[in-house]
């Protein structure tokens, strides 16, 4: 079932079929943002839902989520329950807001046996010394956004004004820097117009526990900059940070895109929405107590996202029935055809659900990086297999210190990136 646009109607005949679960939970407080990043999913593409939101989550609407998340998470019992929060920006929430939220979610989790991470996901402009301390007695965890190197970032994370915000980003790591416990890592948006290895070399200066480089959200009828091409930028930008990063003589920070496939490859399992047939299992709930599905569909069409579903009218068990859901986690039957007789589909997983959509026939479509994706995959395949070679024959192998490698072979029909 699929709309173009966004509908009031009922949630439909589909709330009594069987659902899926929920591990991941993006709780956005507040709508809006301080910057006008002219690239942004949620203000600059193709979805204008926030435009209808409350500017904060209201008081009952939190103590509402924070009940309806531990009690989905009680009734299922994930190994792990991680709540994001997140906006706009989610700052712009106030502490006061932010605090209650947090109070109220770890009163509810009391019973619960799950472990619960919490983090908070800013553009960073904001934070400071009372941010912090609020963090820690709440037991917060802090994502920030960088984008590299001062030139990358201030060209696209930028205020209203023009102004670019790396030094007031630079500012806020410094003082998360002194507090290592709350700091969950840096988030980067592929930029193919910054250097690969000097936008790698600036994020890795920030000294983050984890690193998550995330692909601009494109999709087959609307596709990310600099695509299509024949040239496979992407995979060239996203192989030269994979290169730096490998050969580095000791291991400088986790980087989750790089750690589950190399994970993957050596017959592990991904762990992660990126790689993989597994889907996501992300559930957000919108200001107004509105459940919605994975927010990168706001790349795709007006109400992408509408389930039609609330917080209070409904538990998470309930709008998982929306069949929406069920299509992010429907594996390699959700695929087109394509997908399916690809030698590495189960590597990639056809890549993220809005990257495959198209007016006229949906998601039934290879990625809009699909090119890309089977170009990085094949450079890192073949990157791995000669570090095993290389330790058969007793020599140095960077492959041990990213994990306990297995036997494995580069996936058939695919020609390597060089």
């Amino acid at each position: 079932m699929r709309s173009e646009t966004r509908t009031t109607s009922s949630p439909g005949p589909w709330a009594t079929q069987p659902s899926v679960t929920f591990s991941q939970f993006v709780v956005k407080l507040h709508s809006r943002c301080d910057l006008a990043c002219p690239d942004c999913y949620v203000y600059a593409l193709r979805d204008t839902g926030w435009t209808t939101q409350p500017r904060a989550m209201p008081y009952r609407t939190r103590e509402l989520t924070a009940r309806r998340i531990a009690e989905h998470v009680r009734a299922h019992r994930p190994p792990r329950a991680r709540v994001m929060l997140h906006g706009g920006e989610p700052l712009l929430a106030g502490r006061r807001r932010l605090g209650h939220f947090a109070e109220a979610l770890r009163r509810e989790w009391r019973d619960v046996d799950t472990p619960l991470d919490l983090v908070v996901q800013t553009n960073g402009a904001q934070l400071d010394r009372s941010w912090l301390e609020l963090f820690r007695r709440h037991g917060v965890r802090v994502g920030v956004s960088l984008d590299g190197t001062r030139e990358a970032h201030d060209r696209r994370r930028r205020r209203p004004s023009g102004r670019g915000t790396y030094d007031d980003v630079v500012r806020a790591l410094d003082l998360l820097r002194e507090h290592p416990d709350l700091y969950a890592g840096l988030l980067c948006t592929v930029d193919l117009g910054a250097d690969p290895v000097d936008t790698y070399e600036a994020l890795i200066e920030r000294q983050p526990p984890a690193l998550d480089l995330l692909l601009p959200l494109g999709t087959r009828q609307h596709p990310p900059p600099g695509l299509p091409s024949d040239t496979v930028p992407y995979a060239r930008w996203l192989a030269a940070v994979f290169d730096r990063w490998f050969d580095a003589p000791v291991r400088e920070v986790p980087v989750r895109m790089f750690d589950s496939l190399v994970d993957l490859l050596l017959g592990g399992a991904t762990g992660t929405e990126l790689w993989g047939v597994g889907g996501s299992d992300v559930v957000v709930v919108q200001p107004d107590g509105s459940v919605e599905q994975n927010d990168i569909l706001k790349a795709v069409h007006e109400g992408a996202a509408y389930t039609g579903f609330h917080v209070a009218r409904h538990s998470f068990d309930e709008a998982a029935a929306h069949p929406g859901f069920a299509a992010e986690r429907a594996g390699l039957a959700g695929l087109c055809g394509a997908c399916r007789e690809c030698p590495v589909v189960r590597i990639c997983g056809g890549g993220l659900r809005a990257h495959r959509h198209r007016a006229g026939n949906g998601y039934d479509n290879p990625s809009c990086y699909c090119a890309d994706l089977r170009a990085f995959i094949a450079h890192v395949s073949e990157r791995v297999n000669d570090s095993l070679l290389a330790l058969v024959k007793g020599c140095h192998n960077p492959v041990t210190e990213q994990g306990n490698p297995s036997t494995m072979g580069m996936p058939a029909g695919v020609d390597p990136l060089h």
